[in-house]
């Protein structure tokens, strides 16, 4: 017989502080081994990983707080959790006030949900996926939400995978009559995004709930549950994109569509003016050398140096403290601290943090695309 863990159990979390309870409030989901990015994840949560030069997850943290939520619980899994808190401290950088609640192994949306009925006590609140990204805030959906009787809202959109996800099944009036999770013959293409809005109904919604056949609490199986006990549960279509940032391909996508809204801004030098094309953000200190290229969209960081007769392509962002002496990139992420120096071209391609790719000065590679963690090195 197939062995199985224990079964999870939506007990309350360990939480790093307590704040008076506010009006809404809000919950990040830091969770999740993110196999699908490794070598990526070897060494840190997919939810850090940069996209124009921020961490997945600040793009919900940001959206909540533009709501005006100041009091948000990360709540965090088994991959470098110390890295969570470290980047987002108790929050005074922010303006708000952060809390940290450790679920450790995945057992599941709703379970991680659970850990937070202290933190949530009587308030509205939001969870956010980590690793979702939206166009345009949640601003509108919290207001509406507000404003509301409802008990849960869901947030909809259509998608090519809906096995993929967990989905709803709407009637012709456009009644919300069912959720399921990650179905093999889906009911619809309206896939639920990874931004929920609940009232504390859904505490005691959870704790009827019996593991789903991957032995997890499945937020789909608690919102249904509000459903079949007569709560009120309604749904948005969201307007914009949304994207799940679970592959590399996904992750450079959403860099292409957030640099598609850049503001450009110089705050470095420009050894020549003509080095610029279209919308460019350069981070103070940085420096772009005399014959280089640089054209937008695209973002640099801080105190990073493009050398001479380098090209910088559209949809590539540059993090801080990179080094970039030779070659050329197009449609790329290049993190902290990273040196480049290559012979022809990187394309769709993701760097690790402290790593470098070095050729020879007489060595043209010809096109590379590569996914590289952090502190590596390549020589070609």
């Amino acid at each position: 017989m197939e062995s199985r863990r224990e079964a999870p159990s939506p007990s309350k979390g360990v939480i790093s502080s307590c704040f008076v309870f506010r009006a809404v409030k809000g919950i990040v989901l830091h969770g999740g081994a993110g196999t699908r990015l490794r070598p990526l994840t070897h060494t840190g949560p997919k939810q850090l990983i940069p996209i124009a030069n921020k961490p997945v997850s600040q793009y919900g943290v940001e959206d909540m707080i533009a709501c005006g939520i100041r009091e948000i619980a990360f709540v965090l899994g088994d991959v470098h959790p110390e890295k969570v808190k470290e980047y987002y401290g108790d929050g005074s950088r922010f303006e708000a006030k952060f809390a940290f609640v450790t679920q450790g192994e995945p057992l599941g949306i709703a379970h991680a949900v659970s850990l937070c009925e202290d933190f949530i006590g009587d308030s509205a609140f939001i969870v956010y996926l980590g690793d979702n990204l939206i166009k345009g805030g949640v601003k509108k959906y919290v207001d509406e939400f507000l404003a509301s009787g409802l008990d849960a809202m869901i947030l909809l959109t259509a998608v090519r995978n809906p096995s993929q996800f967990g989905v709803a099944r709407v009637a012709e009036d456009g009644r919300l009559l069912e959720l399921q999770e990650k179905p093999k013959n889906p009911p619809s293409n309206l896939a639920l995004t990874g931004i929920y809005l609940f009232r504390p109904a859904i505490f005691d919604a959870i704790r009827r709930l019996q593991p789903s056949w991957r032995n997890e609490l499945e937020i789909t199986d608690a919102i249904q549950t509000l459903l079949e006990s007569g709560n009120k549960v309604d749904y948005r279509k969201v307007d914009g994109w949304w994207k799940d940032t679970g592959t590399p391909e996904d992750i450079l996508d959403s860099n292409r569509l957030v640099l598609d809204g850049i503001t450009p801004k110089i705050e470095g030098t420009l050894e020549e003016i003509g080095s610029i094309q279209g919308r460019v953000a350069l981070g103070r200190g940085s420096r772009i050398s005399k014959g280089a290229v640089v054209r937008g969209p695209c973002i640099i960081g801080s105190d990073t140096t493009i050398g001479s007769g380098v090209y910088i392509g559209p949809y590539t962002s540059i993090g801080n403290h990179v080094s970039f002496s030779r070659g050329e990139i197009e449609d790329s992420i290049v993190m902290d601290n990273c040196r480049i120096e290559i012979g022809n071209r990187i394309t769709s391609s993701i760097i690790g943090q402290h790593s470098s790719i070095i050729t020879g000065k007489a060595t043209s590679t010809g096109r590379l695309s590569l996914t590289v963690g952090e502190n590596c090195v390549i020589r070609l």
